[in-house]
């Protein structure tokens, strides 16, 4: 079972830093590979560039409860909330195989 989580590409884990402004201040975030290709994927369904939709999630954040202490971490797990999702919709496919 270890090998699934060990044996995964190490590209896939390795830190990227993408710079972008939230709410007018310019900022850098750092996440995992893995994790900026779903807030991407998310971006681009929502018919959003990916910074545009950071800002907007920070903006919502802010208005709904104020400065996140820790905002990659939320960035993280709007990831896997958005994993959550997705994951009825391929049971309801492969059932209809």
């Amino acid at each position: 079972m270890c090998q699934v989580f060990a044996g995964q590409e190490p590209t896939r884990y390795e830190y990227v830093t993408r710079r972008l402004r939230l709410n007018g201040q310019s900022t850098s975030i750092r996440l995992e590979r893995a994790f900026w290709a779903i807030i991407d994927e998310i971006a681009a369904r929502d018919g959003s560039t990916t910074p545009a939709f950071v800002s907007k999630l920070h903006s919502e954040v802010l208005e709904l409860r104020g400065e996140p202490e820790n905002f990659t971490s939320l960035l993280r797990c709007a990831c896997l909330i958005e994993m959550d999702r997705r994951t009825p919709m391929q049971t309801k496919a492969a059932a209809a195989a």
